[in-house]
């Protein structure tokens, strides 16, 4: 690791002393001093259907339609956006009920439309979605576990983005859907059950990967059965005569206004379902005992110092929801780095993911916390793809859990030789429950002393 300063913002050891009445101490927090670049590459333009507000669901309604206003009882609820070829199709809610007396469960149906003349057909390329009980339960895991077979997760939204890092589709879902001329269809018809928990409280994500012949329109609903689902004709009824979901989540700040920044929930289409770096121009890896960071999932008053935002920007959107998709959520960060040693003797990498303390303007430093408070900041897996250094092929999958201010640990170690480039793939889904920025750190390690065994 590279040298760090302690530094206890809290006044000098005299005033501690005199001070009345005596104060509990800020945390102390590290400075690990380094360069901030701006991530290579950029978002790819496939629209990506994002229901994620009202996060939490109490009342039936539209939730997000991307439907043609005429002929609906509440024109505003609809957005007139119409999907072909690639798409994404992310949600993410939960049910509570206003009257804990009433159990009846809430369904969340995605109906699609065919406007033209012709049958369209949606092919389902990957696709998951679980619930927080029973299917993904939010329970303690260890900071870093392997996981290849694809059996660690807490939280639906950490199991959903497993199952599609993994490019799967989960047993039930149909590879492909016929939308016939002017007809509508079910993509998804899914429960979100609280009868028998204690809060009866429940929530679900979903990630369907899709591509569409022809033109469609598409609507996430929300609709309470007491027995059976709910029907396709009742699902159209819903559409054409209900309005948008109450209570709304709260409304986000305007743009460039001072003061602190409400980012708000999503209900909209948001441009951009993965972020890669196709110009692959070798990068030189830092000089012995430094470290350099890319920001992952930068938004708003979140840069850490690069002036780039990543956030997917919002083609449409409902006034009261946030301006763009603040956190990625469900966006893929697929990112291929040639680290190259160009120095005279071979030396030795680490890639780590870090969860820094969030600032915006430039700075020398990335800070952290001493002892990171009990915050879940990240919960998710990343797949890494590399030679080792006897020039095998490995791809590996780790879960990592960070909190706030956590530097994290090794990802994975890797000692290049002179004037060698090793390609190293990072992949990862960023995890609706996740909070932004993170930072995949490249760091060299010191040279060891003599006669001092290598890590392994």
């Amino acid at each position: 690791m590279m040298p760090v300063n302690l530094r206890l913002s809290c006044g000098s050891l005299a005033a501690l002393l005199w001070a009345a009445p005596i104060l509990a101490q800020p945390p102390a927090t590290l400075e690990q001093q380094q360069q901030i670049l701006p991530l290579p590459g950029g978002l790819d333009q496939v629209p990506v259907f994002n229901s994620n507000s009202p996060e939490v669901v109490q009342r039936e309604g539209i939730l997000l339609s991307t439907f043609p206003a005429s002929g609906k009882a509440t024109p505003a609820a609809h957005l007139n956006y119409a999907f072909r070829g690639r798409f994404d199709i992310f949600a993410h809610h939960i049910a509570k009920p206003p009257d804990p007396a009433d159990l009846t469960t809430l369904y969340v149906g995605i109906l699609a439309y065919n406007p033209g003349a012709t049958p369209v057909t949606i092919d389902l390329l990957h696709a998951a979605s679980y619930l927080s009980q029973p299917d993904a339960p939010f329970v303690p895991l260890p900071a870093r576990q392997a996981n290849d077979l694809g059996q660690i997760f807490a939280g639906p939204g950490d199991r959903v983005m497993l199952d599609i890092l993994r490019r799967r589709r989960q047993e039930g879902w149909p590879s492909q859907i016929v939308l016939p001329p002017r007809s509508y269809g079910l993509i998804a018809n899914l429960p979100i059950p609280v009868k028998g928990l204690d809060p009866p409280l429940n929530g679900r994500s979903l990630l369907i990967r899709a591509r569409s012949s022809g033109d469609i329109y598409l609507a996430s609903l929300a609709r309470f059965a007491p027995e059976d689902e709910p029907t396709l004709a009742q699902w159209q009824e819903t559409l054409h005569q209900g309005g948008l979901v109450t209570p709304r989540d709260r409304p986000p700040s305007p743009p460039n206004q001072p003061g602190n920044i409400i980012y708000s929930r999503v209900a909209g289409v948001a441009l951009g379902s993965r972020w890669h770096n196709p110009q692959q121009t070798p990068i030189p890896i830092p000089n012995t005992g430094e470290a350099f960071s890319y920001p992952l999932s930068s938004l708003v008053a979140g840069r850490l110092g690069t002036d780039q935002i990543q956030t997917a920007p919002l083609v449409v959107r409902y006034p009261d929801t946030a301006y763009a998709a603040h956190g990625n959520y469900a966006v893929e960060y697929d990112l291929v780095l040639p680290l190259h040693n160009q120095s005279d003797r071979p030396q030795t990498i680490r890639l780590a993911l870090q969860t820094p303390i969030k600032f915006d303007a430039p700075a020398p430093t990335l800070r952290f916390f001493a002892e990171p408070p009990n915050r879940i900041f990240f919960r998710g897996s990343v797949r890494l793809r590399y030679r080792d250094d006897q020039g095998a092929p490995q791809s590996r999958i780790i879960h990592l859990v960070q909190r706030q201010g956590q530097q994290g640990g090794d990802l994975v170690r890797l000692t290049l030789q002179p004037n060698e480039t090793r390609f190293v793939q990072f992949t990862m889904l960023y995890p609706p429950d996740a909070t932004p920025p993170q930072v995949l750190t490249v760091e060299t390690l010191p040279f060891p002393a003599l006669g001092e065994r290598k890590s392994p």
